[in-house]
């Protein structure tokens, strides 16, 4: 690394100064600058060199920080999500169709197609997954086996539905109306169906392993 690559990395320009910035503070104004990217322009539109030219900086800053545009892509999400709490509304099918519900607004929305252009560039890449808020397969397995542990403390599903697999088969299903048929948005029938004929009956009288 020359010194001039090295001094230039954080170099901002206006009319009237020359800012140098470095570490946390120049990685928070890529962060920034590639959060609007994204926003503006969608993952197919973020380019290093827009993003660059956006945060003052340029492109051997970047990739000193992140090694691909998926990457940075990722990280940049992560500034635009919000994390949210199961919720509780009493009933297991009123949890798991606000569930259905929500990721269905999120995925329908801007944002919710930069996420989708996300996942399908990250492919099975698990530990790009793993940093997409809510995308893990832990923390989506996560929201849904709390709601489900609430219903079996009911009454409502039986204790051997406690199973990662059966407890998120509805999002899963969700999912695929997305990423499988690519739909632009799910019907709320269709969330009511796979809720009414698939979870819900599965989880009522899932037999012991």
């Amino acid at each position: 690394m020359d010194w001039r690559t090295e001094h230039e990395d954080g170099m901002a320009e206006d009319s009237t100064t020359r800012t140098r910035r470095r570490g946390a503070t120049l990685e928070a104004a890529i962060l920034h600058a590639a959060a609007a990217e994204l926003t503006e322009h969608g993952y197919a539109g973020l380019t290093m060199d827009r993003v660059a030219k956006r945060a003052g900086t340029n492109k051997n800053a970047i990739y000193r920080r992140w090694p691909d545009r998926l990457a940075l892509g990722v990280a940049a999400y992560r500034q635009l999500a919000t994390t949210i709490e199961p919720p509780d509304t009493g009933t297991l099918r009123g949890d798991a169709l606000e569930l259905l519900r929500r990721a269905n607004r999120h995925w329908s929305s801007p944002l919710g197609a930069v996420l989708r252009e996300l996942l399908a560039a990250a492919g099975g890449a698990q530990h790009l997954l793993a940093q997409l808020p809510g995308q893990s397969a832990d923390a989506m397995t996560a929201m849904w086996l709390t709601v489900l542990g609430r219903a079996v403390a009911r009454g409502e599903a039986a204790p051997s539905a406690l199973h990662p697999r059966v407890a998120t088969v509805a999002i899963v299903l969700l999912r695929n109306e997305f990423v499988t048929r690519g739909a632009p948005t799910a019907p709320d029938e269709v969330l009511v169906d796979i809720v009414d004929q698939v979870f819900l009956p599965l989880v009522r009288h899932r037999s012991p392993d």
